[in-house]
């Protein structure tokens, strides 16, 4: 099913309105303490802060989906998830209301994954883990993506979290165009984002992947992901932070080490492309009707 939304596009992407006020009930997933900001005031109608143990969420009663997960990510952490199993807990989030979340049921037969934003391997005690099966933590994804470049951006995240000790990550979805699909009540995002900031260095960078079965995955800048999505993801950080982006890692191969050739590197399994110049004329376009 899909919808006609030139309406929601702009809800869901143009930035064209003032910045909103944000505040926390749970300052410790954010960068110093301040949650992303709305710069888009369409998104602010029926949403909600869910604070998580090991993350945050801003939820959207509009699309009952996640807006963003917040996570700080730290060695330590990472270490304990490391030696948890998986355990599957999909649910709907009881702290909303039914009026704006999902439920199981819209993602059944759908063809869709749900999709995490806080990824489960992330998180370090059972009860944290229990918490990512919210699907106020999800999106529909395309199984591809989900468990390839989305999965491999996942890994590459949790590497450098290791490698630095501590990340701040905030994930989330956009909705680019003027025909979003619809899967029961949920609306299916046609790109996922992942943002990082490392205080090590000093510098932030998002990834940018569409929501099908590509390979291909983008670096932007924290000024340019602001401009697609309609959100100061990290409102602290001075502005030269934010316009010059961050050389962010590969994303970690899916298929395992498995070539036959021990002595030659295997290649690259996704590509790093130019995703943002299509959306940047597609924001220009909505912005100039």
């Amino acid at each position: 099913m899909s919808i006609s939304s030139s309406g929601l596009a702009l809800a869901l992407l143009v930035v064209s309105g003032s910045a909103l006020a944000a505040s926390t009930a749970c300052p410790e997933h954010f960068v110093g303490g301040q949650p992303p900001v709305l710069v888009q005031a369409k998104l602010k109608p029926r949403t909600q802060e869910l604070c998580f143990i090991s993350f945050a969420v801003l939820h959207s009663g509009v699309s009952r989906t996640p807006l963003y997960a917040a996570e700080h990510l730290t060695r330590d952490n990472l270490a304990l998830a490391k030696k948890l199993s998986r355990k599957d807990s999909f649910r709907a989030e009881s702290a909303l209301p039914p009026s704006d979340r999902a439920e199981l049921e819209d993602y059944q037969r759908s063809g869709y994954d749900r999709g995490h934003l806080a990824p489960n391997a992330d998180m370090p005690t059972r009860e944290s883990q229990r918490d990512s099966f919210s699907l106020a933590n999800m999106v529909p994804q395309v199984h591809a993506n989900n468990a390839g470049v989305w999965a491999g951006i996942e890994a590459a995240a949790r590497q450098l979290a290791i490698e630095e000790g501590e990340l701040y990550v905030i994930s989330g979805p956009a909705f680019v165009g003027n025909d979003i699909r619809k899967i029961g009540n949920v609306l299916v995002p046609t790109h996922l984002w992942k943002a990082i900031y490392s205080p090590k260095q000093q510098r932030a960078g998002a990834y940018l992947i569409t929501n099908d079965d590509t390979k291909d995955y983008a670096m932007i800048s924290m000024a340019d992901l602001e401009k697609m999505v309609g959100i100061n993801v990290l409102p602290t950080l001075p502005s030269k932070v934010r316009e010059s982006g961050m050389n962010l890692p590969k994303p970690v191969s899916q298929r395992g080490g498995n070539s036959q050739n021990k002595n030659q590197p295997p290649e690259d399994e996704y590509q790093l492309k130019d995703l943002l110049h299509g959306v940047r004329d597609f924001i220009q376009r909505v912005i100039q009707k």
